[in-house]
């Protein structure tokens, strides 16, 4: 779980957040779960595995809106040999509202984007023996 803070350049006319900021929010949120289990995605990179989204769901609940404190939860629904499905939430960290659900789906590509299997390091970090 990581905490992000609403700031003004956030938000859209209406005053809440734009519905694409809860992307960079649920991305940053994807990030830090794999770096807390050991994960880096730049050394991932390094070693020629590529993380691509394949596929997102997104529900748009309750808007935030600037100052708030937000909590991004992720945890792993499913894995395949090349890919992983992820369940995410943003909620209000003041009230525990929840704000936004997810589901993303992550596929491992490698050099000229061909798919390759997760590694087996990627698959341990997840919790898949």
């Amino acid at each position: 779980m990581i905490e992000v803070r609403v700031y003004s350049e956030d938000t859209d006319a209406g005053g809440v957040v734009y519905h694409a900021g809860y992307l960079r929010y649920l991305e940053r949120g994807r990030v830090e779960f794999l770096r807390d289990r050991g994960i880096a995605v730049g050394e991932l990179h390094r070693q020629g595995y590529i993380l691509p989204v394949m596929r997102l769901e997104i529900d748009y609940l309750t808007p935030a809106i600037p100052d708030d404190l937000l909590q991004v939860k992720t945890r792993v629904l499913e894995t395949a040999s090349a890919t992983f499905l992820l369940g995410q939430q943003v909620v209000r960290a003041s009230d525990g509202k929840l704000l936004v659900e997810g589901k993303v789906t992550l596929v491992c590509v490698g050099p000229g984007m061909k798919v390759r299997r997760l590694p087996q390091e990627l698959l341990q970090a997840l919790g898949i023996p």
